[in-house]
């Protein structure tokens, strides 16, 4: 990565999109991203950014994320297993937002990896980050302008157990 970010970027790509779309392929060539092919290939301790578990991020994972990095999964979700290996990492799922992504526009938790860290970095403190992130693509700006509410609410909440209650606010609004 040649930019000088305020945290270290990683993204385990599964090459199961169409790479003309595709945001972390994006990230890569801009030099903002570091992608690996195999999950070994992931920091150790990183925070991955995973839809399976039960654990949501929070602003409490600033420091942590902070030292170890931020990771994220490229792949079709629909089609994936269970990870193995799992056990290296602090995983943490994102709450309910919408995606701004022409794909899956305003389609709640069908973010792509770009809007994914975006969000990560966004709720535990990173702002500035996650704006730098999303100017790279045209619509990143709908992103922010469609999640600003919730975005707002996750970043100052005090832990993963407010995240739960306000999530839990914005599934009920969308009859999740």
């Amino acid at each position: 990565m040649s930019h000088n970010l305020p945290l270290r970027l990683y993204v385990y790509h599964m090459r199961e999109c169409d790479p003309k779309k595709c945001t972390a392929l994006k990230l890569k060539k801009l030099g903002l991203v570091k992608l690996v092919y195999k999950i070994k290939e992931l920091p150790s301790q990183s925070i991955l950014l995973y839809p399976f578990t039960d654990t949501f991020l929070s602003p409490k994972d600033r420091n942590f994320m902070a030292i170890n990095g931020l990771s994220a999964i490229d792949c079709s979700w629909n089609r994936i297993l269970p990870l193995s290996n799992t056990g290296r990492f602090l995983m943490r799922r994102l709450p309910f937002l919408l995606a701004a992504n022409p794909t899956n526009y305003s389609r709640p938790y069908k973010l792509s990896t770009l809007e994914a860290l975006a969000a990560a970095v966004y709720i535990v403190g990173f702002d500035e980050l996650a704006r730098y992130l999303l100017s790279k693509v045209k619509w990143g700006n709908t992103f922010l302008t469609l999640n600003k509410d919730p975005l707002t609410q996750y970043a100052s909440a005090s832990g993963p157990d407010e995240i739960i209650t306000i999530d839990s606010e914005y599934r009920r609004l969308y009859n999740l």
